[in-house]
């Protein structure tokens, strides 16, 4: 079981949200200084909510491991992963581990990220697209999903493994098994590492977060 939903947050009611969110939760919030970030962090926490309690899961114990990882304490077949970014919140739950991530595409972002920190065939697979800052974030969220999967996120080098983005695409050397699925909305890329082939990306209405 898998399921992948986002939704687009520049809209949400900060006020009508607040209260809807754990005191953990508003505690992060608090800790943001502009709106947007506010926005972000709660939206995020109320697109889990949503899902989790379409799951039937509606008491959730929520922990960290080691790396800053969260999960669900006392459900320990359910997986989740958050990721936001400009106004998209993304969320993946799934009854095995799940890692995903969004980026927005920064026409000017510098690719001397990938020469220095991403694995060698990667950056010159980038410098050779035609686009290269679209090539560069379709590597950057397979890559952030990846590292989210293991719940090492950026403890795990950059360059400490290869993406192939190819028909298919897939982890080298890969023992797992894991399946990788890229997807596009607008100017946003999103990418996910799981053990399910994801063919929909749900788009969650800001109202139906209330």
């Amino acid at each position: 079981m898998i399921r992948l939903a986002y939704c687009n947050v520049e809209n949400l009611d900060l006020k009508k949200a607040y209260g809807l969110v754990s005191k953990k939760r508003q505690e992060k919030i608090n800790f943001y200084r502009f709106e947007k970030d506010k926005k972000l962090s709660c939206g995020a926490y109320l697109l889990l909510k949503k899902m989790l309690a379409e799951a039937n899961i509606t008491n959730p114990v929520f922990k960290t491991e080691k790396y800053g990882k969260a999960y669900i304490s006392n459900h320990e077949n359910i997986h989740f992963n958050l990721s936001h970014s400009g106004k998209i919140v993304l969320c993946a739950i799934s009854d095995r581990e799940v890692g995903a991530d969004v980026e927005i595409i920064d026409p000017e972002i510098d690719l001397n990220i990938a020469r220095h920190y991403f694995y060698n065939s990667e950056y010159e697979n980038i410098m050779n697209a035609e686009n290269r800052q679209e090539e560069f974030f379709k590597y950057w969220v397979l890559k952030e999903s990846y590292m989210k999967y293991t719940g090492l996120g950026m403890n795990l080098k950059l360059d400490s493994f290869e993406i192939i983005i190819e028909d298919k695409i897939s982890l080298k050397n890969d023992k797992k098994n894991l399946k990788f699925n890229l997807f596009d909305i607008e100017n946003y890329k999103i990418g996910i590492a799981s053990h399910y082939d994801v063919s929909e990306l749900i788009e969650i209405n800001v109202n139906e977060l209330y």
